[in-house]
């Protein structure tokens, strides 16, 4: 974007030099492809379940605080968080947990039984604040300071981020290295995991891509106020969900897949999750293992073709 003061900043997008817009595009790139030509013990394809905890902190971070709202965080800790666990460990599966430091902090047992029964927790933001809108030294300020809340809280510093929304700013890939984070899952330039350039130069930092299509979020949100309703059936969203992972099986890549307890965890979803999770187990050769397992192993053994 260009600068205040800059005459370029009054120019409408479709006026801007090529000067402007090449470097927006060219900041934050896909680099190299990371997919490894095989998973760990032959597996033919890797799963990653994620679920994005933020509990009431998406209310708190738009300045909604009436009980009503607020009690839909409280649920997504009281009741469906637990029947997340319940059914991962059903299966023996483990998965990554991306928590506001905020909703760490409301429910820091949660987190360490979480951690206890072998899934990762991850940054995703202070307050689920929107990354774009703050200025570098307020976004780099809530990174660390988020690390270090669920560090205190688990005992383990975490090595990964989902931004919050997905909303990823000029400065989060600059913040992200100087953390020395492994990597992230905020961006969609692949299907399968990539190297992250920042202005032409790689970084070390795996993407492990994300997507709308694999986000219950689109499928189940509901917002009153703003007439927002949920529009598709459980069922059409287990046929997307499997679909997905079907693909990404015969192509020997990476389904990855974003839920949010307070959408997945009630009563008449969780049966998607637990019909797609024996789907997937019952395919065969797959590797179901937390984003940061996934991304260790894409670094030791990717492809070193570019993209």
């Amino acid at each position: 974007m260009a600068e205040k003061g800059n005459p370029e900043a009054e120019l409408e997008p479709w006026q801007w030099p090529e000067t402007t817009w090449r470097p927006m595009v060219e900041h934050v790139r896909a680099g190299r492809s990371l997919k490894p030509r095989q998973w760990p013990n032959g597996a033919r394809c890797a799963v990653a379940l994620s679920f994005d905890s933020d509990h009431e902190t998406s209310a708190l971070r738009d300045r909604e605080t009436s009980p009503g709202r607020l009690s839909q965080g409280e649920y997504s800790s009281r009741v469906a968080v637990p029947r997340i666990r319940a059914l991962l460990d059903r299966h023996d599966v483990r998965a990554s947990f991306f928590v506001p430091a905020v909703a760490a902090l409301l429910y820091p047992d949660e987190q360490r039984a979480l951690v206890a029964e072998g899934h990762e927790i991850a940054l995703h933001g202070w307050i689920h604040e929107r990354n774009s809108l703050l200025p570098a030294a307020d976004e780099r300020a809530l990174f660390l300071n988020a690390a270090d809340a669920l560090e205190k809280i688990t005992k383990i510093r975490p090595r990964g981020i989902r931004t919050p929304s997905w909303d990823f700013s000029a400065e989060t890939l600059s913040i992200c290295r100087e953390m020395g984070l492994v990597y992230d899952s905020s961006l969609m330039a692949d299907d399968d995991p990539y190297e992250l350039l920042l202005d032409g130069h790689p970084t070390g930092i795996v993407e492990l891509p994300v997507e709308w299509i694999r986000d219950d979020a689109v499928y189940f949100n509901m917002n009153r106020f703003s007439g927002l309703r949920p529009y598709t059936p459980p069922s059409a969203v287990f046929e997307i969900f499997r679909a997905e992972f079907d693909g990404a099986w015969e192509e020997g890549g990476l389904f990855l897949l974003t839920m949010h307890p307070n959408y997945i965890g009630h009563r008449s979803r969780m049966p998607i999750l637990a019909r797609l999770i024996e789907h997937i187990l019952g395919k065969g050769d797959v590797w179901v293992a937390t984003h940061l397992q996934i991304a260790e192993y894409c670094l030791r053994t990717g492809s070193s073709d570019t993209v």
